[in-house]
């Protein structure tokens, strides 16, 4: 699953490069996940399930991965986790992440910039603290 982000890449051949290989496991290994490598994706919690496709991400780009409701489904415990998994990508890999959320409160713990839209319409755009203090109406 990991590897299928890679396919771009490997537009010439039928065969996974070895430094996409290399660089899956390195992503892996980052995501906490490099252990589970071998398991069925059916048979991954949903949490483990949301790091493989983040990683598969990861592997096709390391600029910008776009994600829809990524925590949805999960436990608060694990939607905690993924966001701050991908707070740390932001961070230390300088990876721009542009997200649709329904979790609005735990969205603004970790966004930079907030846009809410309301029938199609954008009716804000700016920073969380802003959001937070009722600035967007």
């Amino acid at each position: 699953m990991v590897l299928s982000g890679t396919i771009a890449n490997n537009i010439k051949s039928v065969f996974y490069k070895k430094e996409d290989k290399e660089n899956a496991k390195k992503v892996m290994e980052k995501l906490g996940i490099y252990d589970i490598r071998k398991k069925c994706f059916a048979d991954l919690s949903g949490g483990q399930q949301q790091r493989v496709l983040i990683a598969r991400a990861l592997c096709a780009t390391d600029d910008l991965i776009i994600l829809d409701e990524p925590t949805n489904g999960l436990d608060p415990s694990i939607s905690k986790q993924i966001y701050e998994l991908l707070d740390s990508l932001k961070k230390n890999e300088k990876l721009t992440i542009l997200m649709v959320s329904h979790d609005v409160e735990r969205a603004l713990n970790y966004a930079d910039t907030v846009i809410e839209l309301v029938n199609g319409e954008v009716t804000y755009e700016g920073t969380p603290n802003y959001f937070k203090q009722g600035g967007a109406k």
